[in-house]
């Protein structure tokens, strides 16, 4: 019975002492088409073919039936083919910026999964955010290929004004944050979570607080430390000394060596949670220990967070769903044939995460 798959071979491969014969697989699986999941599943190949369209009227226990074929053969859609029938791309453009970091990476991650899940692909085109001629030089790669539409991830004004104004021929949307500081609006997932942070020290009982900022130039940035100016007025607290990183542990470290620890503040508010990983290291090297000396928070609960020196309180975010939802966006801006696109600020609660590196202060 042929099953797509070549027989194996044997041969010998020399070793110490003689030769010893190996299998070799054949041919990999051809891959799956709708006529085999339409056999497995004991179906019509059109009722596939509506189900994978997104058709309704499908039974429930046909539609059972279908899904779980469809994961038994691990089918794929063929987008070339797709795209050749209805003379639509199943590709999306997604212009982003410093993936090295833990929020734009998970973001992205997810919009790749969304896309995937919708039988589209994700074109990714990066570009540095301080660099002018690098952005409009994205912009151009982006508008020139064969693409259903962009998605713009922006984190700073440069960035989003640049998106804002590039006309792109297809749909598009920016995924970008409000200001927090400017304008009526409910706060951003960003305040929430701050604003969780300093209720959580403050119901400690500390009352005097350092600070380590995040850059500028950066939107979210921004939204952190005006949330907490904000909550520290609100909760009667006294910032006593600030510094700012970039966001990567080497700065936070810095940061954490400048900071006045002669001031009586009890507890460090850290912008995320790989700079707190470096004020931690700075901490020890002047002689405090975290947190009897000096409590330490930070943001972002990124997969370490649990494990530093102290298990780090944070803020968690789901990256992962702002990136579907940013997914979502352009895929209902596609479906709707809308020629232009809008800024958007996808909505979901902070949740706060306490671990050991906050206590109550000592008396």
């Amino acid at each position: 019975m042929d099953d797509g798959t070549a027989p194996a071979r044997v041969e010998s491969v020399a070793v110490p002492g003689g030769v010893r014969p190996v299998r070799v697989p054949g041919a990999l699986r051809r891959a799956p088409t709708i006529y085999d999941v339409a056999k497995l599943a004991q179906v019509s190949h059109q009722t596939v073919s509506r189900l994978l369209k997104g058709y309704e009227g499908i039974r429930p226990e046909t539609r059972e039936r279908v899904e779980r074929a469809l994961e038994e053969l691990d089918y794929r859609p063929n987008l070339t083919a797709r795209s050749l029938a209805t003379s639509r791309s199943h590709r999306i453009g997604a212009l982003t910026h410093e993936i090295e970091q833990v929020g734009p990476a998970k973001i992205l991650q997810g919009a790749s999964r969304g896309a995937r899940d919708a039988g589209y692909l994700l074109d990714i085109v990066s570009f540095d955010p301080g660099n002018d001629a690098d952005i409009q030089r994205a912009l151009r790669i982006a508008d020139s290929r064969d693409l259903a539409g962009i998605i713009a991830f922006g984190s700073t004004d440069r960035v989003l004004d640049a998106f804002s104004t590039a006309g792109f021929s297809v749909p598009w949307f920016i995924a970008g944050e409000d200001d927090d500081s400017v304008g009526e609006h409910e706060l951003t997932r960003n305040g929430q979570g701050v604003a969780m942070l300093i209720d959580h020290l403050a119901d400690l009982g500390h009352t005097r607080l350092l600070q380590i900022a995040g850059p500028g130039a950066w939107i979210s940035a921004r939204n952190r430390l005006f949330a907490f100016e904000s909550a520290t007025r609100a909760r009667g607290l006294t910032e006593v000394g600030r510094s700012h990183g970039d966001w990567s542990p080497a700065s936070g470290y810095r940061a954490a060596l400048e900071l006045p620890l002669d001031r009586g503040a009890t507890a460090v508010v850290v912008a995320n949670d790989q700079m707190a990983l470096g004020a931690m290291r700075a901490l020890a090297e002047r002689g405090l220990s975290v947190p009897a000396d000096m409590s330490v928070v930070g943001f972002d609960d990124i997969p370490e967070a649990p494990y530093f020196p102290a298990p780090l309180t944070t803020v968690s975010l789901d990256f992962d769903l702002q990136g579907r939802i940013a997914f979502g966006q352009i895929l209902t801006l596609i479906d709707g044939s809308t020629a232009g696109g809008q800024r958007v600020d996808p909505r979901f609660a902070a949740e706060l995460v306490v671990r050991s590196s906050t206590a109550a202060p000592r008396l």
